[in-house]
């Protein structure tokens, strides 16, 4: 019975899908007979008058650099920078939005200052025009944590033929904002935080925590960012807390951190790199028995460094080419001055000091397509198109176990149907250790978002990930859980796990026309199926596990924070502590399409995405 339901909504999670590629509903009859024609006509006609599909058409998302092409080689006289004010889209500028929020936003937020955003500009006046560059340049800037969205709009001069202005129109999110998390007034966690600070692409950030069961009560953190320092493209980070949550070891500790970080903004960019620093250590603040309370402390110091090959020669021979061999470096050092009595014994992957040095070649090429409502509510989103091999080697200090690592990781962006997004997904990657392979991983998927489709006024979207992954001879590597990317969403438990898993999730999101002070809606139907093998154990003795659901996300594109979410969860399979109805909100959901082009050298991830 339990799996019965969760089929139903799994094929529920597709419908609309399903509907859309089969507007001929009758199967019977022969499509030349006169009756099957009619048939046909009637099927097809109330098929068009639901899903339009001559609209359809027009938001089939296009090739970021399409708009420039034509101005290819002109020489660029004048740059000129223009802010809208929330009042306005970009979508349509003569389009006005009188709401109540948009006049609020208008009169209270302090606009990004001009010299900001030519500093985050690498098009030139009395230069060539790039088209890719262009490009690269919009959707740089439109990746802003204070931006909302962005166009750079090419002006040809009637007097002059060969010479074009360009007027770079930025939209900003108004950048004040915070939030607060309760249960009921035992414990209260705030933020607050202006993402903008006095329009100068700086952000802080102050949070505060209290605890009736935490000792002390009062807990705090913040955090100063700066964007681009310089015009060096590095975004600087400062912070300090006393209840930062530990990603890998889920419990709260104290840490002071510096980090500074230059992206790959664009192909025709030669330097990406990074530099963390931090020291962390926790107290036992929730007076938690000595048995079972992991004291530690730790520093850490992370940097890597990378060129991008030929980039010279590239670009001074034939601009238009986008393939890219990037060569990086990283060196990192996480040092244990305290480790858990609980954990001192064996190679743990967490508690345990570790050192490693590495060296990654990257192969890629990535263009994007310019669309909207992947994870964005109308914004302009950006896609990536291309692909990405990278071939990593180094070696890894844990303890006194020493090995040499190998791993090779391939990603392919590709459309199946016009309109689509499908990324194609390996890594793989493994230690040598006298002579066997140690912590072989093997982690292979694919992922997809449908066509954008529209059902009367309502947007609709659906969603896709499969993954399979497997685990060699395990050492060092934590077990493979389902509470993460590649399992099940909602899934807290970690009494789940082993060394092979297979995952598929479904998801259809309704964008809504609706708005409520500025906010717009998103409901959702999904349904999550895995299959976990227990490690040492056959494939017979494999679990299944199972979630499905419903839930909502909600935005105000206007707005610094990110897209908030409630979500419903029934478990038919799981374990006996999550059975039943579970509500949870999160209030930190993707904004936007991921879209760096180089990231750290690193081993292969297998719990995270």
């Amino acid at each position: 019975m339990q799996h019965r339901a969760l089929i139903i909504l799994l094929l529920f999670c597709f419908t609309p899908v399903l509907l859309r590629a089969q507007p001929v509903i009758d199967t019977t009859r022969k499509p030349g007979t006169a009756s099957g024609k009619l048939i046909q006509n009637l099927a097809t006609q109330a098929y068009n008058s639901v899903y339009k599909p001559e609209e359809e058409k027009s938001i089939i998302p296009p090739r970021s650099e399409a708009a420039y092409m034509r101005y290819k080689g002109k020489i660029i006289r004048n740059i000129s920078v223009v802010s809208v004010n929330f009042d306005r889209s970009l979508h349509d500028t003569s389009v006005r939005n009188n709401s109540l929020p948009a006049r609020i936003g208008n009169h209270l937020h302090l606009s990004t200052r001009r010299f900001v955003i030519r500093n985050n500009l690498f098009i030139r006046e009395n230069t060539p025009v790039n088209p890719y560059m262009v490009a690269d340049n919009e959707r740089f800037i439109r990746a802003l944590e204070y931006i909302n969205d962005v166009r750079i709009i090419i002006d040809p001069i009637p007097d002059n033929p060969d010479s074009v202005d360009i007027r770079v129109l930025t939209k900003d999110l108004f950048s004040i904002g915070g939030g607060v998390a309760a249960n009921g007034l035992r414990r209260i966690n705030a933020e607050l935080y202006d993402a903008n600070l006095a329009g100068m692409g700086q952000r802080l950030s102050i949070t505060g925590l209290y605890d009736q069961g935490r000792s002390p009560q009062w807990g705090y953190g913040g955090y100063y960012r700066k964007n681009n320092v310089g015009h060096s493209y590095i975004d600087a980070t400062i912070g300090h807390s006393v209840m930062s949550v530990n990603p890998y070891t889920r419990l709260e500790e104290s840490t002071d951190y510096i980090t500074l970080e230059r992206r790959l903004v664009s192909p025709y960019s030669r330097f990406a790199g990074g530099l963390t620093l931090s020291t962390n250590h926790n107290y036992n603040v929730y007076n938690m028995p000595d048995s079972i309370y992991y004291g530690y402390r730790y520093r850490q110091v992370d940097g890597w460094a990378g060129y991008s090959i030929g980039i010279r020669r590239l670009t001074r021979t034939n601009n238009d080419v986008r393939d890219r061999r990037f060569l990086a470096v990283r060196l990192y050092d996480r040092t244990f001055t305290q480790v858990p009595q609980q954990r001192s014994i064996g190679y743990d992957p967490v508690f345990n000091s570790s050192r490693a040095a590495l060296a990654q070649l990257t192969f890629y090429r990535q263009d994007y397509y310019k669309t909207r409502y992947i994870y964005g509510f109308g914004t302009t989103e950006d896609l990536p198109h291309g692909y990405n091999i990278s071939v990593t080697g180094g070696l890894h200090d844990q303890l006194d176990l020493r090995r040499p690592y190998a791993g090779l990781s391939a990603t392919h962006y590709t459309s199946v149907f016009p309109g689509d997004f499908v990324k194609l997904y390996l890594k793989t990657g493994g230690f040598l250790h006298r002579s066997s392979i140690q912590d072989g991983s093997l982690l292979a998927g694919v992922s997809a978002f449908s066509p954008l489709f529209r059902l009367r006024s309502t947007y609709i979207r659906q969603y896709l990930n499969v993954s399979y992954t497997q685990l060699f001879n395990r050492v060092t590597y934590a077990p493979l859980y389902l509470n993460n990317y590649y399992g099940l969403r909602g899934f807290i438990s970690d009494s789940a796990y082993g060394s092979q898993r297979l995952s598929l999730q479904l998801e259809t999101a309704f964008f809504l026309k609706f708005r409520l002070l500025g906010f717009r809606f998103a409901p959702f139907p999904w349904g999550d199926i895995a299959i976990i093998r227990p490690e040492g154990s056959s494939i017979d003795h494999a679990k299944l596990y199972s979630s499905l659901g419903a839930g909502i996300r909600t935005r105000n594109e206007n707005l610094a924070f990110e897209t908030i979410e409630v979500r419903a969860y029934f478990f038919p399979v799981a374990p006996d502590n999550m059975r039943g109805f579970k509500v949870m909100a999160n209030a930190h959901v993707r904004f936007r399409y991921r879209t760096n082009y180089i990231t750290a050298p690193d081993f292969v991830q297998l719990n995270q995405e």
